[in-house]
């Protein structure tokens, strides 16, 4: 066997494959033998097929079968041990000039081509600067999260008047503008959330109803978004979109959910028996909840700010015909105008890749199992803290955590995210961030600007 590699461009070339029949001769009888131990053909007995039966039968099929694996093991084994960092994966050249006989006697040559990873540093120092934002929790949105853990933990009431944010439970009919019943028109048993009413002046007729009040509203000016009168009407969001029509709307019921109380049952419910006291107790602490959940957003926008600059910072080519040509071969519904849409983007992430792979390797960084466990674990405790403030029991958590990652599409994508934490905490470490404080809404006019 012969194995040669010919370089066609800085970032590309061609491996070439040479095979003598001394090659794959022995590996050829042995798997017929083998098969004819298997093979189950009528008038012979199971396991006594002759060699030469089995290689008359399908000695073609099985000689392909194991030049093609001599192939695809000596091809990797090349690219380990010339250590040759590539992209994508070897793509076969075709070559119409050459035919073979596939009769155990051929001479074979293949080759491959590759498209092979830049080389290139990693510059960062100190004098490489970023913001680092803290942002503050204004009075608004720490009002409307207090209201919101209070009435997950209040109780449903009904009073006799209907006032904001309450429900309406009411019958949906379709009227004419003179006020008539649509014949064949739409009608509905749905809740009705105040909170969702866009239009102030249907929203005000909404508040001091009873039960058996009627009032016709406009359907469109008063949800304005296809998924909630979709819901209510129990119709499709292309059929909410279209409709132009007013309802009467018959309340039924008039549903509250009325707040807890600032009492040391509830909470001891939120945060375990005696962690906190009083009012003040309790607003601080939702208050370090919400100022934990702005962290996450001013990280994000930082990790992005590294992103980009470190992009912009780094300019090294990429073999992108190669690219290009690999992407449409692993990918046989992918059409011409979507790569040429989709290749930037592609190309974009590709280099963040190749840069997050040269800071992990330059500083031998390693992504233990354990790092892996605790990003799963502080991702399902968030996730379930959207629902109830108070923790899991450590154990219990820890076991969703297992169970989680035993998928294999979750525990690749959080061995990612654990890769890029640490890639950002080690790209952090050499850079100056210089903090600035921030209000909320001044921090998402500046990432909405960007």
């Amino acid at each position: 066997m012969n194995i040669t590699q010919e370089k066609t461009g800085n970032l590309n070339a061609v491996v070439k494959i040479k095979i003598a029949p001394a090659d794959y001769t022995g590996k050829v009888e042995k798997a017929i033998k083998d098969q004819a131990k298997k093979a189950q053909l009528p008038g012979f007995r199971k396991g006594m097929v002759p060699a030469a039966h089995i290689k008359k039968m399908y000695g073609k099929s099985i000689l392909v079968e194991e030049v093609n694996n001599l192939l695809n093991d000596t091809l990797s084994n090349y690219i380990a041990e010339q250590k040759l960092e590539i992209l994508g994966q070897p793509l076969p050249k075709m070559d119409d000039e050459r035919e073979f006989k596939w009769d155990n006697t051929d001479d074979f040559e293949f080759d491959y081509e590759l498209g092979l990873a830049p080389a290139f540093d990693v510059n960062l120092s100190s004098k490489d600067k970023f913001t680092e934002y803290v942002i503050k929790a204004d009075q608004e949105t720490l009002e409307s999260r207090i209201k919101n853990i209070r009435r997950s933990y209040g109780k449903m009431t009904n009073p006799e008047v209907s006032a904001d944010d309450d429900v309406l439970y009411a019958e949906l009919t379709q009227v004419a503008e003179d006020g008539a019943v649509v014949e064949g028109g739409i009608t509905s048993n749905a809740s009705v959330r105040l909170d969702q009413i866009k239009d102030k002046k249907i929203l005000k007729s909404l508040i001091g109803l009873k039960k058996d009040d009627e009032v016709t509203i406009d359907i469109q000016k008063a949800f304005d978004d296809a998924a909630v009168i979709a819901k209510a009407l129990n119709i499709s969001e292309e059929e909410a979109t279209a409709l132009k029509a007013n309802f009467k709307l018959h309340v039924k019921n008039v549903n509250r959910l009325e707040e807890s109380d600032l009492n040391q049952e509830f909470f001891d419910k939120l945060f375990g028996e005696g962690t906190v006291t009083d009012e003040a107790g309790f607003r601080a602490k939702i208050t370090e909840e919400v100022e934990s959940m702005f962290k996450q957003d001013a990280e994000r926008k930082l990790s992005n700010d590294i992103y980009e600059a470190l992009l912009t910072k780094h300019t090294f080519e990429l073999p992108d015909e190669f690219l290009r040509r690999w992407l449409k071969a692993t990918n046989e519904k992918l059409t011409d105008e979507e790569l040429a849409e989709g290749y930037d983007d592609f190309a974009k992430n590709l280099k963040w890749t190749l840069i997050e792979n040269k800071i992990i390797k330059d500083n031998s960084i390693e992504i233990k199992y354990e790092d892996v466990v605790q990003a799963a674990k502080a991702k399902l405790d968030a996730q379930f803290r959207m629902y109830s403030p108070s923790p899991l029991p450590e154990d219990q958590l820890a076991q969703y955590a297992v169970q989680f990652l035993q998928e294999k599409e979750n525990a690749n994508r959080v061995f990612e995210e654990v890769k890029a934490l640490k890639t950002f905490e080690q790209i952090k470490s050499v850079v100056t961030l210089e903090q600035k404080d921030i209000d909320y809404d001044k921090f998402l006019a500046l990432v909405e600007k960007k």
